[in-house]
C-alpha cells in the first residue's frame, strides 16, 4: 500500500492541519511507475504543485524502491470521489471507482450571512478620522491615510503597509479610511477583518465548497484592510489564497491596507514573494505617542464621553501611562468609575487613588536609576561620569537624554531629577529637557536612539 505508506511519512513530516486539510483527503491511484493524486478543484491541484508535489515524489520513489518515478496532482470531478478529512480512509484505491461515494455533510445556511462579505464584519463608527488624535508619532501615518482617500489604488501607496506595536491606532486609521470612503461613496466594495478571521473565512469556504465565492468576495473589493498580517505565518493555504488574492487586486489598482507589530523585512517567517510585495507601495511606522499627544488623547476621549478632566489630572496620567492609547484609556476608565463610585469630582487625589497599582509597578521597574543605567550602557560610559559634572560632549548628551526619558516616563519633578543627576539644579534639567526636544526634531539619529531607549525601557 504505497500512498498508505506516503501518508505515514507525510504525517510526520508536515503540521498537523496542514496534512488534515490538504494531504489526507487526497485519493490515489498507483498505475505502473506513476502514482494519480486526485483532488476536489484546480485550486487545491495547485497548492499540491507548489508546495508538496516535490516531497511527495522523493517519498513515492523511496518508498516504491525505485519502482514509482513520478506523481502527477489531476482533478477528479466525479461527485464522492475526494471525501471529507474525516471519512478518507489512509488507503490506496487501486482504482478510483472503488472509491466509496459518500455525501458531503449538511451544511445550515445561516439567514443572517450575506454574500458580500464587506458588510459581514462592520467597521467601528467611532473609527474615523475627526476622532484622532495627532502627534508626531503617528502624524505621517495619518496623512497617508487621508492621501489615499484622493488617490485609491495609486502604486506609491499601494498596499500602504502599517507597523509598529499594539495598541497605538494602527486599527483606528485604516478603518477611518473605510469609514471615509463608504462616506463619500456608499456602493464601494470595502472589507475589513483580521488575518485570523481571514483563514476562518477560507476553511470554512472550503468545507462548505464555496471557495469559488470566497475569492469573488474578495476580488471585487475597492478597499481591503487586513488587520495583523503577521499572524498568517503557519497557515500555509491560507498564505496561498492570500497572496492571489493580494495579486488580484494590486492587478486592479485596488487598495489594500495591512497592519503588523513589526517591519514588512521582519516578517520572515511569512513567504517572501509575499513580504517583497508588502514592500512594493508605502510602509510607515507607527511610535508611542508623546506626552503632548497623551495628554490630547486623554483630553479628547473624556470630552467624547462628557468627562471633566482637569488638564493637570491628564498630565499625571499621561506621564505614569506611557505604552500605548489603549492602556491610556484603560487608566482613565478607571478613574472616571472610582470619580463616580465615591461621588466625587476628578483631582489628583482621585487619580493617585485610581492609578495606585500602577504607580506601584512603575516605581519598580522605570525609574530615574534605572533609566540612567541603561542610557549608560546603551552609550557605554560610566555610569559616574553620566551623573558627574564633567560637560564634554560625549557625557552631556546622553546625560541630557537621560534627563528628558526621566522626567517623561517618571513623572518626577524637575528638581528631583536634578538630585538624581548629581544635585543639578532644576532650571539645568529644564534646559536639557528643552533641549532634547529640539534635538529630536533636528537630528534623526538622536531621535533614534530616543526611541530605542524608550522602546528599551518600556519593555
Amino acid at each position: 500500500m504505497l500512498w498508505t505508506d506516503c501518508l505515514t511519512r507525510l504525517r510526520q513530516e508536515l503540521s498537523g492541519n496542514v496534512f488534515t486539510m490538504w494531504i489526507r483527503p487526497l485519493v490515489a491511484e498507483d498505475i505502473n511507475d506513476v502514482l494519480h493524486l486526485y483532488a476536489p478543484n484546480p485550486y487545491w491541484t495547485r497548492y499540491i504543485q507548489e508546495h508538496h508535489l516535490d516531497l511527495i515524489t522523493i517519498l513515492a520513489e523511496q518508498l516504491s524502491e525505485g519502482r514509482v518515478r513520478k506523481v502527477e496532482i489531476l482533478v477528479d470531478s466525479r461527485p464522492g470521489a475526494i471525501l471529507s478529512a474525516e471519512e478518507q480512509p489512509a488507503t490506496t484505491t487501486s482504482a478510483l471507482e472503488r472509491a466509496p461515494v459518500v455525501s458531503p455533510p449538511k451544511v445550515k445556511k445561516d439567514e443572517n450571512s450575506s454574500s458580500k462579505n464587506s458588510r459581514k464584519r462592520l467597521l467601528n463608527p467611532l473609527f474615523t478620522f475627526s476622532l484622532f488624535v495627532e502627534g508626531r508619532s503617528n502624524q505621517m501615518a495619518a496623512e497617508t491615510c487621508r492621501k489615499i482617500l484622493t488617490q485609491l489604488g495609486a502604486s506609491q501607496h499601494n498596499p500602504l503597509f502599517l507597523y509598529g506595536p499594539t495598541g497605538l491606532g494602527k486599527t483606528h486609521l485604516m478603518q477611518a479610511v473605510g469609514n471615509a470612503l463608504l462616506q463619500a461613496k456608499p456602493n464601494a466594495r470595502v472589507m475589513y477583518m483580521t488575518a485570523e478571521s481571514f483563514v476562518q473565512d477560507f476553511v470554512s469556504s472550503l468545507q462548505q465548497g464555496k471557495v469559488e465565492e470566497f475569492k469573488k468576495n474578495c476580488r471585487s473589493l475597492d478597499l481591503l484592510l487586513v488587520d495583523d498580517i503577521h499572524l498568517l505565518a503557519g497557515k500555509e493555504a491560507s498564505l496561498v489564497e492570500f497572496f492571489y488574492t493580494f495579486n488580484a487586486l494590486l492587478d486592479e489598482s485596488k487598495q489594500i491596507i495591512l497592519t503588523s507589530d513589526r517591519y514588512p523585512k521582519e516578517l520572515t517567517e511569512l513567504d517572501p514573494r509575499l513580504i517583497s510585495r508588502f514592500s512594493w507601495g508605502l510602509s510607515v511606522g507607527v511610535e508611542p505617542p508623546d506626552i503632548e499627544t497623551r495628554i490630547e488623547i486623554l483630553l479628547k476621549k473624556a470630552e467624547s464621553n462628557h468627562v471633566d478632566l482637569p488638564r493637570n489630572c491628564a498630565l499625571f496620567i499621561a506621564q505614569q501611562v506611557v505604552a500605548n492609547v489603549r492602556e491610556l484609556e484603560g487608566a482613565l476608565n478607571k478613574v472616571v468609575a472610582i470619580s463616580r463610585f465615591k461621588g466625587t469630582s476628578i483631582d489628583l487625589d482621585v487619580v493617585r487613588e485610581s492609578l495606585k497599582d500602577v504607580l506601584a509597578i512603575r516605581a519598580r521597574t522605570i525609574s530615574t536609576e534605572n533609566i540612567q543605567r541603561v542610557v549608560s550602557e546603551y552609550f557605554r560610559i560610566p555610569l559616574k561620569e553620566l551623573v558627574g559634572p564633567k560637560r564634554t560632549r560625549i557625557y552631556a548628551r546622553p546625560r541630557q537624554l537621560a534627563m528628558g526619558l526621566a522626567r517623561e516616563l517618571t513623572g518626577d519633578s524637575f528638581p528631583e531629577i536634578g538630585m538624581a543627576f548629581g544635585g543639578r539644579d532644576h532650571s539645568t534639567v529644564m534646559h536639557a529637557c528643552e533641549k532634547v526636544q529640539s534635538l529630536r526634531a533636528e537630528d534623526p539619529i538622536f531621535n533614534e536612539d530616543y526611541k530605542n531607549l524608550q522602546r528599551l525601557l518600556q519593555s
